[in-house]
């Protein structure tokens, strides 16, 4: 089996950025494996730009992973598409200040890092924001249209577009529904190339599984975690993949696809993953999990009912209530 393409994701402030590439040896690892980085756009300094030059003098296709301050959301989400395209404008005249290449534009749809601050501190805080979003359709709407505007410019500026994505927004997808969206603060929007993120390290000791089972519903199937990233206390298992967890969902996720990103590129080299990726036997064996993926796959058919009855609720009640009137007939008729 030939090696698919892969992404490392770098999420970097810029000093940290610098050192890392300072080690000549990463950009000749990524050169070797054919490797493209999808970096954080975190600010927009003279020395992130100078690491996307040396990127580019390489040969190395760099995707622009467009972020907002934290005091803004941080990722993409349903109430900042306004600062979304703001940020856009002043990455452009960055990218031209600096005569900077990329091969793309990455949209990272997630909640607002202040929810998920805040979701960890007290689980019970949000409920008023969730639940007044839940009955603001209108709200998505609009939010849809800004983020689509802004795809639409990214695209007219000769970029490929690509977005990462919680995995259970292919259920709602199918389902028809956008009750996910509006409770968690997600847009979902066309793209070039989606990339769900499914990493086992935050799914223990399902993930494998989950991975499996999304992993056909994508374009590009993100991995990880392998280290670094932003750091959210208690909302999610902080353990990195070991080399061996990393070589099972690599080997797992090249099953379904030959695009595959990986989270993270600070995490690898740190661990010794990169060095050793050059060597990597794309065709050796791996492990199935069969029947824990059987049991998310009847998750997922339940989650996708309880999201479609969300989206069509005069049907259920209707149907429901068609229900009640036969029994309550059979119950009448039996009588007499």
């Amino acid at each position: 089996m030939r090696q698919p393409r892969l992404t490392f994701f770098c999420e970097l402030e810029a000093d940290a950025l610098k050192a890392l590439f300072a080690d000549r040896a990463v950009i000749d690892d990524l050169a070797a494996l054919e490797a493209s980085v999808s970096l954080g756009i975190l600010d927009l300094s003279a020395e992130r730009a100078e690491v996307v030059r040396a990127l580019n003098g390489a040969g190395i296709p760099v995707i622009a992973w467009q972020l907002l301050p934290k005091e803004q959301g941080y990722w993409f989400n349903l109430g900042n598409a306004l600062q979304a395209a703001a940020r856009y404008t002043e990455f452009k005249r960055w990218t031209e200040e600096h005569a900077l290449r990329w091969d793309g534009v990455g949209l990272d749809i997630e909640t607002d890092i202040r929810e998920m601050q805040e979701l960890a501190a007290d689980r019970w805080s949000l409920v008023p924001t969730v639940l007044g979003r839940a009955f603001d359709a209108e709200r998505l709407r609009r939010a849809q249209a800004q983020y689509t505007a802004l795809v639409a410019q990214i695209h007219a500026d000769g970029y490929r577009v690509d977005s990462y994505l919680m995995p259970f927004i292919v259920d709602e997808r199918r389902a028809g529904s956008t009750l996910v969206q509006r409770l968690a603060g997600l847009v979902d929007i066309p793209v070039d190339r989606e990339v769900l993120m499914l990493y086992t390290s935050f799914f223990r000791p399902r993930g494998p599984a989950i991975l499996w089972s999304y992993a056909a519903d994508t374009d590009s199937v993100g991995v990880g975690v392998t280290g670094g990233g932003v750091d959210l206390e208690g909302t999610a298992d902080k353990r990195f993949l070991d080399g061996e967890e990393l070589c099972r969902d690599l080997l797992l996720a090249q099953r379904h696809t030959d695009d595959i990103h990986v989270f993270s590129l600070e995490g690898c080299v740190e661990q010794g993953f990169l060095a050793r990726l050059r060597e990597f036997d794309w065709a050796q064996p791996v492990t199935v999990p069969l029947a824990m993926a059987a049991q998310v796959e009847t998750w997922r058919k339940a989650l996708r009912a309880g999201l479609w009855a969300s989206a069509h609720p005069w049907l259920v009640l209707g149907g429901a209530a068609a229900v009640l009137a036969l029994v309550r007939r059979l119950r009448r008729s039996q009588a007499t």
